[in-house]
């Protein structure tokens, strides 16, 4: 929505420094700033609106700063680039923690703003203005942002906000977060700063391997008798994820998805994510690119004892490829257990992948016999990854009849709904059903599960990755329980016209907690039907239909049986397609 800037009006226009803060939100190009209001950026809050005339950037008005924080989350995974969310002094800070740890974990660039009480004891009103004033407010989040700051004054802004920008976007990249003193926002101002020129102040170029290193891993992929590559945040780049797939069909090398971004297209037979056991233990070079937590990818793990054991057999070359150790703090242990490697190789997988691939070409020149080994692993994998894909469809098809729906059945009905449309899975695999179910073959159509584990992330999230991809039909498969947390954002939607489907898969139960209380009742012999208790969303249900009206969004359900699932699915993708959101409410099974 556009507000008429009445600023040209006046005889004698005034400019104050909130005026400068957002003209840098503009030069910088940042799209749109998400926010709940709040009077610590009352100042930014009306230039935005008064002296830009909420254009570039446009403001989002949320509910609850966590949804906020989602939503630049949701629009940097889709496009790489920034927006700005701002944050009410410390309450409103607080409320978003979650939200930028899930950032942080992710490697997210969000330009994160704050405001508060002034720094000056004068300044200050009584009440909130001392109870909102915190020393310094980036405290509260500094082990989870890569740099945040709180200028002293307005000619400080300009250099601030440059290396804001250029650090966020640094790879690894991650939330940023200033906070500007109330007094440097409402001040007037007879001149501003220098804008600076963006350009100026661009990332510097990631690290890349040498061509010693990228020769030494081409050989060893090409001489390996079993290949395998382990890839997880490297489907950010179209690029690695292009030439990750050639180097694979080159090779005839199984892939095995770890899904924080998507890697690899789910139907090519060499997609094996589901086989990784199988593929591992006749692994002899491993290949990981990018991954979160390679030893996770590469070990069982028992949920009750926590005991791990390798899948791989002992002597198995192990290369890694990724950027993570710069990104590395004592506070939050997200950089997970650490992988015995030989070969650890600090570069960016969008100049490896290629760079690899080109390599591998020239030593497979001529050699007759990598590229009949190469032929014979394809062959042997295609077949395999037919039969699970038999399986799978199988599957559906036998539970297509059961109450609440199975969600084998459930992928493969809002499959056939969407498939034919410019579709984008912006959240949610259903249990992995998506994967085994759905031709996902470009890195743009699913923005891959978050690693942050907080809840509430599903709804902000994907009304980001919705403004990112218009013209496309977003699709998020939301679980109950995460919606939950940030409801409101479908208030969000409806009113600044968002139009994403949310299909709430609905099991009723927070699960994850519901299946380790009955594991753990078991094993000491308990009552496992107490699991029930204090995990089940239930007496009395939600109406989420209900709720997604009452703010303005089309509300279908409780769908309760397959068969009515298609019809409820295409009116509310009529709905869509005319630029509203809407929601249907799905009862699924666990599993």
């Amino acid at each position: 929505m556009s507000v008429q800037n009445d600023a040209g009006k006046r005889l004698t226009p005034r400019r104050y420094g909130s005026d400068f803060i957002v003209d840098l939100l503009r030069r910088y190009q940042l799209p749109y700033a998400a926010f709940n209001p709040g009077a610590s950026f009352r100042g930014i809050h009306d230039s935005l609106v008064n002296y830009l005339g909420n254009e570039s950037p446009e403001f989002l008005e949320c509910m609850h700063e966590e949804i906020s924080v989602a939503i630049a989350h949701g629009y940097a995974r889709a496009t790489g680039r920034p927006m700005a969310a701002i944050l009410h002094n410390v309450v409103g800070l607080q409320h978003a923690t979650m939200a930028i740890y899930n950032a942080w974990c992710d490697r997210i660039p969000i330009i994160l703003l704050g405001g508060t009480g002034p720094m000056s004891y004068t300044k200050r009103r009584p009440g909130s203005d001392w109870v909102h004033t915190a020393l310094v407010q980036g405290n509260l989040i500094r082990d989870f942002v890569k740099w945040d700051d709180q200028p002293d004054d307005l000619d400080s802004t300009p250099e601030s906000f440059a290396r804001a920008y250029q650090t966020a976007m640094t790879h690894p990249q991650g939330p940023v977060y200033i906070c500007y003193d109330a007094q440097i926002q409402e001040v007037e101002c007879e001149r501003f700063p220098e804008l600076p020129d963006p350009s100026k102040f661009q990332p510097p170029e990631p690290p890349a391997a040498g061509p010693q290193t990228i020769q030494r891993i081409a050989r060893a992929l090409c001489e390996a008798e079993a290949p395998v590559i382990v890839a997880d945040r490297m489907g950010r780049s179209a690029i690695a994820f292009d030439a990750l797939l050639r180097l694979a069909e080159l090779l005839g090398i199984p892939v095995l998805d770890q899904g924080n971004r998507h890697n690899f297209p789910t139907r090519h037979p060499l997609f094996l994510v589901e086989s990784a056991a199988q593929v591992l233990a006749e692994a002899d070079f491993v290949l990981a690119l990018d991954a979160m937590d390679l030893y996770g990818a590469l070990h069982t793990v028992d949920r009750l004892t926590r005991e791990t054991r390798p899948m791989y057999k002992p002597g198995t070359r192990i290369a890694h490829v990724t950027l993570d150790g710069y990104a590395v703090r004592s506070w939050s242990h997200d950089f997970r257990r650490v992988q015995e490697t030989d070969d650890a190789i600090a570069a960016d997988t969008e100049s490896f992948v290629p760079a690899l691939l080109e390599r591998c070409h020239a030593v497979v020149e001529g050699r007759g016999d990598v590229v009949k080994a190469a032929q014979e692993r394809l062959a042997k994998w295609s077949a395999h990854s037919e039969k699970l894909r038999n399986e799978w469809r199988a599957r559906a098809q036998s539970e297509s009849g059961g109450e609440p729906i199975a969600l084998s059945t459930f992928a493969a009905i809002v499959w056939d709904a969407v498939k034919d449309e410019p579709w984008v899975l912006t959240n949610g695999i259903a249990n992995g059903w998506v994967k085994r179910i759905w031709d996902i073959s470009r890195p743009d159509q699913y923005m891959g599960r978050y690693s942050g584990g907080g809840l509430g992330y599903g709804m902000g999230s994907s009304l980001g990755a919705t403004l990112a991809n218009p013209g496309r039909l977003c699709v998020n498969l939301q679980g109950d329980g995460d919606f939950l947390f940030t409801p409101t954002a479908l208030w969000t939607a409806a009113h600044h016209g968002i139009p994403l489907l949310t299909i709430i898969m609905n099991n009723r139960s927070y699960y994850n907690s519901e299946e380790h209380g009955e594991k753990i009742a078991a094993h000491r012999s308990r009552p496992v039907e107490n699991a029930a208790l204090g995990t089940r969303i239930e007496n009395p249900d939600f109406d989420y239909a209900a709720m997604a009206r009452s703010m303005g969004v089309h509300g279908e359900g409780p769908v309760m049986r397959s068969a009515d699932l298609p019809e409820a699915l295409r009116r509310a993708i009529e709905q869509v397609k005319q630029g509203r959101p809407a929601l249907v409410e799905v009862r699924t099974q666990n599993r």
